[in-house]
């Protein structure tokens, strides 16, 4: 490794997870080293008259467990699922509930839609039933995308650098890279970091439906239903989830006697600058965010033993990605070990890139690769090493977690098991 002068090293502390597996990080790691899907039919409205009736539920969420009845009743689902994945996270890293150097504590937080369906709930009752209805004064601005943040930033005293990143399917992802370099420029000591999404709605189902991105022949068996790379695959399987990691300055971390994960080393994002939609065919977008990652990183293709891959299941995004996966790791491409955990949990947008931060830095502490489920079916524009099926062990170093998103979003992790 070369020398990297002054920069400081950022290292994960603490860990929190939401999601469609269950309301913890290790009910989240199980059911993905056993190749649990968390997808199921729609229960939080009736789907029966959409195309796509499966989505990935989180099937135990109580927000009162973490916040008091009467603010939980006037927040959006997805700055309540932040919330507690937050708490989860600060409690892991062993950190008080109020942070001891306030001003040195910052929040970098993700959402791709925020709270819209409070606004959408807001909408349709003054419509309706008139403005004397709305009984929560609070239904505008809890569609705030720096919602999270901000409520992050209240219950923990975090007073430092605050900021929100809404980057589609890239936000999580983002938000973590963005994290490191604010520790990286000294800014903060401690960065309260990752993303959350909660949005499973008729109108988001809907929309998605009539873009024909979500598969419709699964509604029978929605375990099935997202199968990443698989020739059979028809579409993502929208889902909800939020994803928190502490990520310290390395001496603030060992002063403290925290107990470390890994190591963040990398990270980059691009944009396509082509479609809102589509991938880049050339797949040159997100090859330059792979590539620039491992530069930041100063890690060589070879080095990588496993990618934690966007894979969302669509035909277009799988058969990209794997291009430029070949495009940046050359031969070594055949060699590395990718799986797609969104097999298991769908694509939680905002979420996706923490929750998938996680899966990387537990298979580096475990020693244990997440399977992409669902592969039974072939495609020559897909012949990597999918990990497929089955979780596998192996000893493993280095990471690297890609999110691609719409609007031709972009970015990329490398983590690394932490060598003091």
């Amino acid at each position: 490794m070369k020398n990297l002068g002054a920069r400081k090293r950022v290292v994960v502390t603490g860990l929190g997870a939401i999601t469609p597996l269950g309301s913890s990080v290790a009910q989240y790691w199980e059911g993905l080293i056993n190749g649990r899907s968390g997808v199921r039919r729609i229960t939080q409205f009736n789907a029966s008259n959409l195309p796509c009736q499966i989505a990935g539920e989180i099937p135990d969420f109580n927000p009162e467990d973490y916040l008091q009845h009467k603010e939980a009743r006037r927040t959006p689902r997805c700055a309540q699922i932040a919330v507690a994945a937050a708490m989860q996270a600060v409690r892991d890293a062993g950190l008080p509930l109020t942070m001891p150097d306030e001003e040195r504590s910052g929040v970098v937080f993700g959402t791709g839609m925020g709270g819209f369906d409070f606004v959408a709930e807001g909408i349709f009752t003054l419509r309706t039933e008139g403005i004397a209805r709305i009984k929560n004064p609070f239904v505008l601005p809890s569609a705030i995308p720096n919602l999270p943040a901000f409520m992050i930033a209240k219950q923990f005293q975090c007073k430092g650098y605050n900021s929100t990143i809404t980057t589609a399917c890239a936000t999580g992802t983002q938000s973590i890279g963005e994290a490191t370099e604010v520790i990286r420029r000294g800014q903060a000591d401690l960065v309260i970091t990752g993303g959350a999404e909660a949005l499973i709605s008729d109108f988001a189902i809907g929309g998605f439906s009539v873009m024909r991105a979500l598969p419709v022949n699964y509604n029978e068996f929605p375990e099935a239903a997202s199968r990443p790379f698989d020739a059979k695959r028809e579409g993502f399987i929208f889902s909800e989830g939020a994803a928190v990691l502490i990520l310290e300055e390395m001496e603030h971390a060992i002063s403290r006697g925290a107990r470390i994960y890994a190591e963040v080393v990398g990270q980059s994002s691009s944009s396509d600058a082509f479609h809102i939609a589509a991938p880049d065919p050339d797949a040159a977008g997100p090859a330059r965010a792979m590539r620039w990652a491992l530069q930041d990183a100063d890690v060589i293709p070879e080095d990588v033993d496993y990618i934690n891959a966007h894979g969302t299941s669509t035909s277009l995004n799988d058969a990209a990605e794997t291009k430029a996966i070949k495009i940046v790791f050359g031969e070594q491409a055949y060699r590395v070990m990718i799986s797609s955990t969104k097999s298991m949990v769908g694509h939680a947008m905002g979420a996706s890139g923490s929750l998938e931060a996680i899966a990387c830095i537990l298979a580096i502490k475990n020693g244990v690769i997440p399977p992409t489920i669902n592969y039974e079916n072939p495609d020559p524009e897909c012949d990597l090493d999918y990990v497929p099926n089955q979780a596998r062990k192996v000893g493993i170093n280095v990471t690297l977690s890609n999110s691609f998103g719409l609007g031709g979003q972009n970015a990329c992790l490398v983590i690394r098991k932490f060598i003091s």
